[in-house]
C-alpha cells in the first residue's frame, strides 16, 4: 500500500474508533488513489451519514495548492481546504477531519484569530502553542475522578494498577493525528496529552462538545495530562505485568522541591 498505509494494523485498540472509515480510505489508497482524493470521496459518501449531523466543513487538496509563505492555517481557513501529502501524517490529519469536523473546524479559527490577531513570528503565543499541542497530541479521556486524579499526581501505579479494574468503563480516543502516526509504530514512550470528557458525554456528541470546550481561554491555561499511552490497560500486553509502570524513564514522578 502507497505511502505507508499499508504500516497501519487496524485492530489496535486505539485505532478501533477509526477503523471502519480509515480502513475504507486506506484500501483506495491502496488502489493507487492519492490520500487526499480517497478522502474527498469518503467526505461525500458519508455527509448525510454523520452521526452528529455535521457535514466535514473542508476539502482535501494537494500539498502544491498551499501557496509559498502562507501559513497552512491559515490557508485552511480562507479556502476550506486543507493540503494533504501522501503520508501517514496527513492520512491521519484528514481521517480526524472527517471524524471531528467540528471540533477540526473550531481549532482552525482559533489558529486563524491568533495568526490575525498576532501575525506569524518565531512565537506562537499561548493560544497557537496549545492548539498546536491538541491537534498533534491530544487523547480525549473518559474516566472516575480517582484515575484522573492519580494521573494528575503522576502516581502511575494507583492510576493503572491499583484502579486497573476500573479502567473497564473508561474511554480513551486519540485525536492528535501525530500521535495516532507515532503508535502506528508503538513504542512504550509515546506520551499523548489527556484532556478530560465528561463520562456523561456520548461518543454520538463528543464532537459537538469538544467543539465548544475548546475555547482559547481553557487552551492558553493548557489543561493536559501528558501521559504514556501503552499504560493504559488492555493497550499492551507488556503493562499486565505491574513492573511496566516502575520505568522512571517513562513514568516519571513529579520533580521534588
Amino acid at each position: 500500500m502507497a505511502c505507508g498505509l499499508s504500516r497501519i494494523d487496524w485492530s489496535a485498540p486505539w485505532l478501533l474508533p477509526w477503523r471502519e472509515r480509515g480502513e475504507r480510505i486506506a484500501q483506495q489508497v491502496a488502489h493507487g488513489t492519492l490520500v487526499a482524493e480517497a478522502c474527498n470521496a469518503e467526505r461525500m459518501q458519508t455527509q448525510h451519514a454523520q452521526h452528529n449531523g455535521a457535514m466535514c466543513p473542508v476539502q482535501f487538496v494537494p500539498q502544491d495548492e498551499l501557496p509559498d509563505g502562507m501559513a497552512y492555517e491559515q490557508f485552511i481557513f480562507e479556502h476550506q481546504q486543507v493540503p494533504t501529502r501522501d503520508g501517514l501524517h496527513d492520512f491521519f490529519n484528514a481521517l480526524c477531519w472527517l471524524q471531528f469536523p467540528l471540533a477540526k473546524k473550531q481549532l482552525n479559527q482559533l489558529q486563524a484569530a491568533a495568526i490575525h490577531a498576532q501575525g506569524i513570528g518565531a512565537s506562537r503565543g499561548p493560544v497557537r502553542d496549545a492548539v498546536t499541542v491538541f491537534d498533534e497530541n491530544a487523547c480525549l479521556l473518559q474516566v472516575e475522578d480517582d484515575i484522573w486524579n492519580a494521573l494528575e499526581r503522576r502516581d502511575w501505579y494507583e492510576a493503572f494498577v491499583t484502579h486497573r479494574s476500573r479502567w473497564s468503563s473508561a474511554k480513551a480516543h486519540i485525536f492528535g493525528h501525530a500521535a495516532l502516526e507515532k503508535l502506528v509504530a508503538p513504542y512504550k514512550a509515546i506520551t499523548a496529552h489527556m484532556w478530560r470528557v465528561p463520562n456523561e458525554v456520548p461518543g454520538s456528541e463528543l464532537d459537538a462538545w469538544l467543539a465548544m470546550d475548546l475555547q482559547a481561554e481553557k487552551l492558553a491555561k493548557k489543561p493536559f495530562l501528558p501521559t504514556p499511552v501503552l499504560g493504559i490497560p488492555g493497550w499492551c500486553t507488556d503493562n499486565e505485568d505491574p513492573a511496566f509502570y516502575l520505568d522512571a524513564q517513562v513514568f516519571r514522578v513529579p520533580k521534588k522541591n
